[in-house]
């Protein structure tokens, strides 16, 4: 069975081009089938993009980053030096072609979760983590970011807060000892855990 965080998609990609207004600006991507949300930006995705908190020139890792929509969005209205992950090779590639179409720079890796990541010194990790792939991956997504944190860096992650999230947020607390509410939308909540 594939699933958009399997790392190969056999499907035809079948390549198309959205739109999409983050925080007032405009942003085209490229999306095809097999990745997460391939017809238009997801909910929870859009709502923790227009609700990050990131300082300008910040060093940001966005973890499963998909086609790259949270990467680009930080680089381009933070000037954030941008860092990508993903398992599914496929989301990998139109992350690629996305930054180059959003003329923006962002080092970015085909990986299972942190494995690739070299940097010791975020400022914040950004995550639509990926709950149909279980609770064990999105614990192990909250439990290593914080060794991949500066002092005061902070994990920002969305969830629906009851159908997941509520847990999510309780293991934030549990890795940080801290966790905020930065914004409830839809049923969708954003975290963030600050490492202290």
């Amino acid at each position: 069975m594939e699933h958009y965080y399997s790392e190969q998609q056999k499907s035809l990609p079948g390549i198309k081009k959205i739109k999409q207004k983050i925080k007032g600006k405009e942003f085209e991507f490229y999306t095809a089938s097999g990745i997460f949300s391939k017809e238009k930006i997801d909910k929870g995705t859009l709502i923790l993009a227009e609700n990050m908190v990131i300082d300008k020139n910040a060093k940001v890792l966005d973890i499963g980053c998909g086609i790259g929509i949270l990467g680009i969005a930080v680089a381009k209205l933070f000037n954030a030096d941008a860092a990508m992950s993903d398992i599914n090779k496929r989301a990998v590639m139109l992350a690629k072609k996305n930054c180059k179409l959003n003329n923006v720079k962002a080092e970015i890796h085909q990986d299972n979760l942190y494995e690739k990541i070299k940097n010791y010194d975020f400022d914040a990790i950004l995550s639509n983590p990926p709950q149909t792939a279980g609770k064990n991956v999105c614990f192990k997504l909250i439990e290593e970011s914080k060794k991949y944190l500066k002092n005061g860096g902070n994990l920002q992650l969305v969830a629906r807060h009851n159908k997941g999230g509520k847990t999510l947020s309780n293991k934030m607390q549990e890795v940080f000892g801290n966790v905020k509410v930065l914004a409830k939308k839809s049923g969708y909540w954003v975290y963030m855990g600050v490492k202290e």
